[in-house]
């Protein structure tokens, strides 16, 4: 999981995908938590 080497042509994690990874699963960890509230506060 490097596309960020690939697109821009730096390695801000020298290679390892943590970049790449957090870019990724913040953004769904942030959107299952948003939907659950919206859940849970629909319910009540």
């Amino acid at each position: 999981m490097d596309f960020i080497e690939r697109l821009f042509g730096v390695s801000p994690d020298n290679g390892s995908g943590a970049t790449e990874f957090l870019l990724i699963v913040v953004p769904l960890l942030l959107i299952v938590g948003v939907r659950m509230l919206a859940r849970r506060r629909s319910h009540d």
